[in-house]
């Protein structure tokens, strides 16, 4: 799944310009160290169990923690993928140039500090002397350089980490131990893309020699990936010479776990009992119908934190079939109930979009949850006037006799049981109006071939970014499949979405409020629900720090014994 698919949600906005200059600062991991204890003792039972669930002040050092995961991926080289699991997975393996806090402040991490041009159009790194990878290679400007033109390389199928990257026009490894890469246009948006582990540095060593590393990755994290089987899961080991943790981190030094085994159990009873027997320490995608007994087990702690970004959207295939015409696509957006299909699917544990981004998103517009929702007599009156005006037999439009029907092509490998209900609740909703919506599942490569070679009519996914920058990754005509995630094959917003990478605060603003507002009037997409990372755990699981794009962190994490 794309990482585009807990304090409460309500979430800082990500800041719209970076620092010019970053230093190490201790009172950072001061705060950092705060943060996680003051996480801990929210999440404590009430006082009467308190004395059964006492918090430990102090981090303990070494056991296994063991994770279910109830999706799986395919790849787990976070470069050449978008894939949200990989993203938890690789955080553990590779190191990025730049922390983002949970605040949003940039920190240092593998580069000690940073200059930017007033123009933003060129970055100067300043890079540790200090860190190696696992395998022994030193990490320095080279390794950076190699790592970023291997991304660029069109051979190497990068499409989410090149959009990060940015229309970069060249990178320069100034001498050992300096990066510089320069745009020819401004482009603002690097360091939040720095600090994402999709643009992670990994060993140009091992790349060089590895052909394919679907399979592998060697990076300078906290942990080495001892194994990992597709289905089955990941097993990583601490590094016990690791010491150059982000700036945020609560800790020096190498992690407090020795080991953390990530499970696939895509069953979500078999993953939930696995938590509640204590065969695993933490799971994601608390099933619903089980979120409030979770909540209030008092041997066990749920933490939600709701995505920025793009939500969990139907993207409607403009250039083809039914979807080409706009008011066909407004009629389907309009039959859409996305609040009672999310209840129904999600039983109140996840929220209603009611834009194209999610409220944690720097420049999200909530003026725009007014101007469109379920509306099946609007729906009705537009499908009339796209000459859809008749119905056969099972009540399904009809235009020219043929059968208005569109095809939703998904893998079913990511896509959880809640996901699939949600279809089948739209699937009925939109039949009211008179679409057919066929459901078609298939494999990973199916769904990449579907995208290819232009055969479908609805694609769904989400993407988790704080920056608004990520309209880019998903509208700009330069990344409509196989190039990459522009499902909706849209190209009108290209002009918007490249100025807005190098415009001023204001600019900005105004050029994504409108590229919003036209997402939504022009019916390029059906915004469904703000996705969210939901761990739940045993309380005995403590240090968790969350990143920016709502994904946790096991640096800092212990088991309490």
């Amino acid at each position: 799944m794309p990482d585009r698919h807990s304090f409460p949600t309500e979430t800082k906005r990500a800041v719209s310009h970076p620092r010019r200059t970053a230093s190490l600062r201790p009172a950072l991991r001061t705060a950092a160290q705060s943060l996680g204890l003051l996480l801990a003792l929210a999440l404590a039972p009430p006082p009467a169990a308190a004395q059964a669930a006492k918090i430990t002040a102090q981090p303990v050092q070494g056991g296994t923690l063991n994770v279910a995961l109830g999706t799986d991926t395919a790849i787990i080289d976070p470069s050449i993928t978008g894939s949200s699991i990989t993203a938890v997975i690789a955080r553990n393996l590779v190191d990025s140039l730049v922390g983002q806090a949970e605040d949003n402040s940039f920190t240092p991490w593998l580069a000690e500090r940073w200059e930017i041009s007033d123009d933003y159009t060129r970055y100067t790194f300043h890079l540790r002397k200090d860190v190696t990878f696992s395998d022994g290679t030193r990490l320095d400007a080279e390794a950076v350089k190699y790592n970023f033109d291997r991304i660029i390389d069109p051979k190497t199928t990068s499409a989410y980490a090149k959009s990060l990257l940015g229309p970069v026009k060249s990178i320069e490894a100034s001498d050992a131990d300096t990066v510089v890469i320069q745009y020819q246009k401004p482009f603002s948006p690097l360091l939040q893309g720095l600090s994402l582990p999709y643009l992670g540095i990994q060993s140009p060593t091992y790349l060089k020699k590895t052909a394919n590393t679907k399979n592998t990755v060697v990076g300078s994290g906290p942990f080495t990936l001892e194994s990992f089987v597709k289905g089955s899961g990941s097993h990583l080991t601490k590094r016990q010479d690791y010491n150059w943790g982000p700036g945020y981190a609560a800790h020096n030094g190498a992690a407090y776990l020795d080991a953390i085994v990530f499970k696939i159990l895509p069953e979500a009873s078999v993953r939930l009992g696995a938590l509640t027997s204590g065969q695993v320490d933490a799971i994601d995608n608390v099933p619903p119908a089980n979120y409030r007994s979770v909540k209030e087990n008092p041997s066990l702690q749920v933490v939600t934190r709701e995505n920025p970004g793009v939500n969990t959207s139907y993207f409607l295939n403009t250039s083809r079939g039914p979807f080409a015409d706009e008011k066909v696509r407004q009629a389907f957006q309009g039959a859409v109930d996305a609040k009672s299909a999310v209840q129904v699917a999600y039983l109140g544990s996840l929220k209603p979009a009611d834009n194209i981004f999610g409220p944690s998103t720097l420049y999200y517009d909530p003026s725009i949850a007014a101007a469109w929702g379920y509306d099946p007599s609007r729906a009705n009156k537009l499908l009339d006037e796209a000459g859809w005006s008749q119905r056969d037999g099972e009540g399904f439009r009809t235009k020219d006799g043929k059968r208005l029907t569109v095809r939703y092509v998904y893998d079913s490998s990511d896509k959880s049981a809640e996901e699939v209900l949600l279809a089948q609740a739209v699937q009925f909703q939109v039949k009211q109006v008179g679409f057919e919506l066929e459901l078609v599942p298939t494999d990973d490569g199916g769904h990449t071939a579907a995208l290819a070679s232009n055969d479908y009519d609805i694609d769904s996914f989400w993407y988790v970014r704080a920056e608004p920058d990520i309209l880019r990754t998903v509208f700009l005509s330069d990344y409509i499949p196989p190039k990459g995630a522009n499902s909706a094959r849209v190209t009108a917003l290209d002009e918007r979405l490249l100025k807005a990478v190098g415009a001023s605060d204001e600019e900005r603003k105004q050029l994504y409020g409108e590229a919003q507002k036209e997402i939504i009037e022009k019916a390029y997409a059906v915004p469904l629900f703000v996705a969210a990372y939901q761990l739940g755990a045993s309380k005995k699981l403590q240090g968790v720090s969350w990143a920016t794009n709502a994904k946790p962190n096991f640096y800092d994490a212990w088991l309490e014994r």
